[in-house]
């Protein structure tokens, strides 16, 4: 009955609302930052490579703070969410989960500057996000505080309850796997070592994902494409039903719930978060000298998870041969289609890349749980409250791990969705002061300085606790 009312929920919210929503937000701000996506895409890189402004062993860099976010946008969804979108929604579901990301490193460009904006200074370094800003310039501490509940349930419950099933679904491969017994072996062995990392607080956090989430990803992506490029011939093929299938009108409308439009746009959004709200956290704790210096380098994350690792499952599935069929959807079909080009080797490649996603997305969601906790309490929770919250995420990973797919899926684009409608009103309302600091970075960079940000020179009066000299 539980499954049936989540799964009730999703279909209509990710049928019209969150489409609406999700595209018309993002085609906005595209318009109105000057298609910044492809217009500073060179500066991004650029600024990934500064080193943090602050001093000191808190002082975060730009590219700490990516990483921080991208350990939590890349994760088990890079490949099984791909699997499953693809089974379900068909070719044309690649499309659209291209569309999420490139309209939306547009809301991701403006949530992230707006977290820098109206980001705090505390003795553990810079913190802040979509909580912050909501309340300083809505000034309603009411929707930050729902808005943090919101994603403590996202991230701590339906993300790391997802992450944790989609990690042991891939073992259904080895001959081991008992379905009544191996589920909740592994959600162990997971939870164990989860809760073994989080005691070390979260600078740790961030040194274990800014060393893992680079190889992972490379590793990868690298394999990915040597295995579609020998294929390669089967590949016109694929790029033409992508594109054929995203645009048959009359299929998506006919049944638009399951159409290859709503499949996409759901595990797109899943995958790369752009709007939801979650990563300004990230961005927030970033020591630089221009908040718009991390809004382009938390767009390029976005390009990261979803244009280049998503894309990269998808090719390399598609070009296989193998026919995505709703029978095989999840790990099966990655593994088959994996299997006709590596042979018994596509089981230990696939459990070794969900292994690295699934522990770097776990350690990423919950250190923003961390940074909710402590807006909520207004100050860094005691040891006894995050001992206790962090034995309660370990077991909540622990049940994941025996649940099923359908309502775990459900579960998380339910809680997922519940972010991103308050939080995609919200940049909206707040966009000015993100669009004004854009202008003044690019003014000061065409003037050949290294952009400094006064809050004055974007109109903002109020002080600015981080941004107070």
């Amino acid at each position: 009955m539980f499954a049936e009312i989540i799964g009730a929920i999703s279909g209509f919210m990710y049928s019209y609302l969150l489409i609406v929503m999700l595209i018309g937000v993002g085609l906005y701000y595209t318009f109105r930052t000057r298609l910044i996506q492809a217009r500073l895409l060179g500066e991004t890189i650029r600024v990934i490579l500064e080193k943090p402004v602050g001093k000191g062993e808190h002082a975060v860099s730009s590219f700490q703070a990516l990483m921080v976010s991208t350990a939590s946008r890349v994760g088990t969804g890079n490949i099984i969410g791909i699997s499953t979108a693809i089974c379900l929604g068909g070719y044309g579901a690649v499309f659209w989960m291209w569309v999420i990301a490139v309209v939306g490193g547009a809301s991701a460009f403006i949530e992230s500057t707006l977290a820098q904006i109206y980001k705090k200074r505390g003795e553990h370094g810079s913190y802040g996000g979509p909580a912050y800003y909501i309340e300083a310039a809505l000034g309603s501490r009411a929707l930050a505080v729902i808005f943090s509940i919101s994603l403590i349930a996202t991230y701590g419950v339906g993300f790391n309850m997802l992450c944790a099933y989609n990690l042991q679904s891939t073992f259904i491969a080895y001959s081991f796997y008992d379905p009544a017994t191996t589920p909740w072996i592994i959600g162990a062995v997971l939870a164990v070592l989860v809760g073994w990392c989080l005691l070390g607080g979260g600078k740790r956090v961030i040194k274990a994902t800014s060393t893992l989430v680079p190889i992972m990803g490379v590793i990868y992506i690298s394999v990915a494409f040597v295995l579609t490029m020998m294929h390669i011939d089967l590949l016109p093929g694929v790029l033409g039903n992508i594109f054929s299938e995203a645009f048959d009108f009359q299929a998506i409308f006919s049944g638009l719930a399951g159409s290859c439009m709503m499949y996409g746009i759901k595990r797109g959004l899943y995958s790369n978060e752009a709007g939801v709200g979650s990563a300004p956290n990230a961005a927030a704790a970033a020591d630089v000298s221009h908040p718009v210096k991390q809004g382009l380098v938390q767009m390029l994350s976005v390009f990261i998870d979803t244009l280049l690792i998503c894309t990269a499952t998808a090719f390399m599935c598609l070009s296989s041969g193998v026919a995505p069929v709703p029978e095989l959807a999840g790990a099966p079909y990655v593994q088959e289609a994996l299997a006709a080009s590596m042979g018994a080797n596509a089981k230990a490649f696939i459990t070794v890349s969900m292994v690295l996603f699934a522990f770097t997305t776990l350690l990423g969601n919950l250190y923003y749980v961390d940074n909710c906790f402590a807006y909520i309490l207004q100050r860094l929770p005691g040891k006894t409250f995050v001992l206790t919250y962090r034995v309660i995420a370990c077991v909540v990973i622990f049940i994941g791990a025996g649940s099923s797919m359908g309502l775990m899926w459900d579960l998380a684009d339910v809680l997922m969705g519940c972010m991103a409608i308050i939080n995609l009103p919200v940049i909206c309302i707040l966009g000015g002061p993100a669009l004004r600091a854009l202008d003044d970075y690019v003014a000061q960079r065409d003037a050949g300085k290294n952009p400094v940000f006064k809050a004055a020179s974007v109109g903002i009066t109020q002080k600015l606790d981080y941004w107070q000299k």
